[in-house]
């Protein structure tokens, strides 16, 4: 069973990694959004496999309903939200740096750095 970590909105997931991708799940509880945020060394697919919510990519907001997709292209700024019930998405990280560090938050609702 992958390991959880937790955050102030939900938690989330690694599921598989190799050369160049990691492959995660983010649980986001209903009423709760992650940081507005960007990253420098990657890329991300998302594809919400259950409850609905909000997707925010580069000025464009998207309806969170099973089956929903985008990409999101290295530095695009970005924020997925939980509307009425959880959202899971399951997230596909492309690029030579996948890590934690590589996330520049913009807003964040937990007080957490924004030079994190």
């Amino acid at each position: 069973m992958p390991e959880r970590t937790e955050r102030p909105w939900g938690w989330f997931e690694s599921l598989a990694a190799g050369e160049g991708y990691l492959v995660k799940r983010l649980w986001i509880r209903s009423g709760q959004r992650i940081s507005l945020q960007r990253h420098h060394h990657r890329c991300e697919h998302w594809v919400v496999v259950a409850g609905g919510g909000w997707l925010w990519i580069d000025g464009t907001h998207h309806i969170a309903e099973v089956g929903t997709t985008v990409f999101i292209p290295l530095g695009a700024i970005h924020r997925a939200g939980a509307d009425g019930s959880d959202l899971l998405i399951v997230e596909v990280q492309r690029g030579e740096w996948l890590s934690e560090d590589d996330i520049e938050r913009l807003d964040d609702d937990f007080g957490r750095s924004l030079a994190e």
